[in-house]
């Protein structure tokens, strides 16, 4: 093997500006994931960068599996959801090759499962 290897790449340390609890979504950069663990203020933890997780969904957005997402940091109350790809875009939020629906979520669902890709989205 050769001796520049790190690792696979699928999971980034992350060092936390707030208390992050352990399943939220994460931005890093353009590139979107979901922290495996809870992280406090100022330390560092995993987040996966591939791999599907449930996460939160803009609750009137009519989302069908494998629709390209919008990854809305305003919804919630800032707490950030996913949103369809037909959303107008804001500042902050990340749409493109960073996720997809892996599976269909109707008007009135809470939450939607999500493929992270690893690849980096377009930052708005």
């Amino acid at each position: 093997m050769s001796s520049n290897y790190k690792q696979e790449g699928d999971v980034i340390q992350y060092t936390a500006a707030a208390d992050i609890p352990a399943g939220k979504v994460i931005k890093i950069g353009n590139i979107l994931g979901v922290a495996l663990v809870a992280i406090p203020n100022g330390s560092t933890g995993a987040v996966a960068t591939k791999g599907v997780f449930t996460v939160p969904k803009v609750t009137t957005a009519v989302i069908a599996q494998g629709d390209a997402l919008l990854w809305d940091v305003s919804a919630l109350s800032g707490a950030g959801a996913f949103d369809a790809k037909s959303a107008a875009p804001a500042a902050g939020d990340i749409g493109g090759a960073a996720a997809y629906a892996f599976a269909a979520a109707g008007n009135g669902a809470t939450t939607l499962q999500v493929k992270f890709t690893g690849a980096p989205g377009t930052l708005t």
